[in-house]
């Protein structure tokens, strides 16, 4: 069964904004539109021209990239724009609530805030890798949980979600609560995609992105992969035009066979590096713990993480520090091989 049924009753009913009717081989009068190309217009197709409201090409690429049917996804404006939407769509303001680990991405927070849904964290257990109890967080949700956000790989820490516990999870919450798998780091781990559990479980939304793994972050585009009816009812809820011409055309050569293939290549020599990274700072006396990893970056406990950061900062690398529970923390992203040893050579200089 769908989850569709505990969305705001007003958004299932939103109708799709309509746009200027877009006819190929047709001249268009009905969308003031300037005549003319920009002189420094330099795109296949004319920026003159709006774009499609929903490039259809570029979400049937995406879809089976995924291994989706079209109809179970929405292009998005980076992952982002996906956790906007849901938070939207699903929640009233003043009334439902968010239930997310902690730590954990920083934009659900943010979300909910604009939302003024209230966010429920539950604090993850770093001496036992910050792995999420399924226990705790169902704990967390009641009749009023509208979602519960997963990050896996989790981000800032790295932990992957095993199976079992996310299904456990998707059980228990059935037909109240939407579950998000954040899988913007899925391509560097080794735990299959919740996608696969989408047959299954009606109350799932998977959320991917371009920005990692393909090396795009500049474009933002990403995907929202959920029943056909949440994806009918969010794209009437998100705005007309959503992708931009250049960017739909940078994504369409990207999703190439050919560009995949040297992409899944960097992912291997980002894993290659991540592993040799972890083996080095584990050597290291001002390195006091490193978590595994299943991203694009390591999360690392330090001596003295304020005086690395310093450090690092004259040195001219940057690197992320969380605070509260973590501030002897820092969050590592895995560079360039030639970064990476500037890292190493600058860290090794530190005092014990």
């Amino acid at each position: 069964m769908s989850i569709i049924h505990i969305a705001r009753a007003e958004l299932r009913a939103l109708k799709p904004y309509s746009a200027a009717e877009q006819v190929d081989g047709t001249i268009r009068l009905n969308a003031n539109e300037a005549a003319f190309r920009n002189a420094a217009d330099r795109c296949r197709r004319p920026l003159n021209r709006y774009p499609e409201v929903r490039p259809a090409r570029l979400r049937a690429m995406l879809a089976s990239h995924y291994g989706v049917e079209d109809s179970c996804l929405l292009t998005t404006r980076g992952s982002s724009e996906a956790i906007d939407l849901l938070l939207r769509a699903f929640c009233r303001a003043g009334v439902d609530n968010v239930v997310t680990p902690a730590p954990t991405f920083s934009m659900y927070r943010h979300y909910a805030d604009i939302q003024d849904a209230a966010i429920r964290e539950v604090p993850l257990d770093r001496s036992g890798d910050f792995a999420i109890q399924a226990g705790a967080l169902l704990a967390a949700c009641d009749a009023n949980t509208r979602l519960v956000f997963l990050c896996s790989p989790n981000n800032p820490t790295g932990t992957v979600l095993p199976r079992s516990t996310l299904t456990a999870i998707l059980d228990s919450l059935a037909d109240r609560t939407a579950v998000i798998v954040d899988e913007a780091y899925a391509e560097f781990s080794e735990e299959p995609s919740a996608i696969g559990l989408l047959g299954s479980h009606g109350n799932l939304i998977v959320l991917r992105t371009l920005s990692k793994a393909l090396g795009l972050a500049g474009a933002r585009c990403g995907a929202l992969i959920g029943p056909p009816e949440v994806i009918r009812m969010l794209d009437a809820i998100q705005a007309p035009y959503a992708m931009a011409t250049p960017v739909v055309e940078c994504i369409e050569d990207a999703l190439d066979p050919r560009h995949i293939d040297l992409a899944r290549g960097n992912v291997r020599r980002t894993v290659a590096e991540r592993d040799r990274l972890a083996a080095e700072f584990e050597r290291l006396p001002i390195v006091r713990q490193v978590w595994p990893s299943g991203a694009n970056f390591l999360f690392v406990r330090l001596e003295d993480a304020a005086g690395t950061l310093e450090m690092t900062r004259r040195a001219g690398i940057l690197v992320r520090h969380f605070g509260g529970e973590n501030a002897d923390c820092i969050r590592i992203s895995i560079g360039s091989d030639e970064e990476n040893d500037r890292l190493l050579d600058c860290l090794r200089t530190l005092p014990e």
